[in-house]
């Protein structure tokens, strides 16, 4: 049986792993220059650099530390909303963020349970997005299991925070990503810098990207930088 498997035996042996992932393998009390996967949050600092606070939503956010395009936000005295569909992650981010909303929730239209894919707790490739499952499962999901987690609409999740302002928008749904960009309705929701991946990691265009690119532009954002997969927009 291996460590992890182990650690998930009991309530008790989780809550151990969790520390042990927060603070022994990822070392969350050491500052480090980037954490994001390809250093785009030093793009986002310096976007925000005359800005001492500011609120952000990061919606798949999965894991406080690793590959997070908010913790150096965070780290500046940000706060904001964290959105999983793993409670796991969830259970992470209320270590590290104790001062953040954060919810374990899937974005859809209706409020109800949905079938969640899970590669394994750790992965970040779990969805709710049924097509990028059967595109994908056959090179993820080898030890596939689901969960039903509850779907909730944006704007319920935002007025029930009482936030018309984000500063920082981070969308990473794994398939998801322009359906819970069709819900922000930017009129009412004031963003000033928005991260979301339209491309894959071999640089190709994912299958939304020209819908993503026309809704964004449709509400007077601009392409800034892309970054891997991540392609960052700013509010004209």
């Amino acid at each position: 049986m291996s460590l992890r498997k182990y650690f998930l035996k009991s309530n008790f042996t989780y809550k151990i792993y969790l520390i042990y992932n927060l603070f022994i393998r990822h070392k969350i009390f050491l500052r480090k220059k980037s954490y994001s996967q390809f250093a785009e949050d030093l793009e986002i600092i310096n976007f925000f650099k005359n800005q001492k606070k500011g609120k952000y939503l990061d919606i798949g956010c999965f894991h406080p530390v690793m590959y997070s395009n908010t913790h150096l936000l965070y780290r500046k005295g940000w706060s904001g909303i964290n959105i999983d569909l793993n409670q796991t992650t969830i259970d992470l981010f209320n270590i590290a963020r104790p001062k953040d909303i954060n919810l374990c929730r899937v974005i859809g239209g209706t409020e109800k349970m949905v079938k969640v894919h899970f590669d394994s707790l750790f992965s970040p490739v779990n969805t709710a997005e049924e097509k990028f499952y059967k595109e994908h499962k056959k090179k993820f999901f080898k030890n596939e299991f689901t969960r039903e987690v509850m779907s909730q609409k944006l704007n319920d999740i935002l007025n029930e925070s009482n936030i018309s302002k984000i500063d920082f928008v981070n969308i990473d749904a794994e398939g998801m990503d322009y359906k819970i960009l069709q819900q922000f309705d930017f009129n009412k929701i004031k963003v000033s810098l928005l991260a979301i991946e339209a491309h894959y990691f071999d640089g190709t265009q994912t299958e939304d990207y020209s819908n993503i690119l026309a809704y964004l532009q449709k509400n007077d954002f601009l392409f800034l930088k892309r970054y891997g997969p991540t392609s960052l927009f700013y509010k004209n």
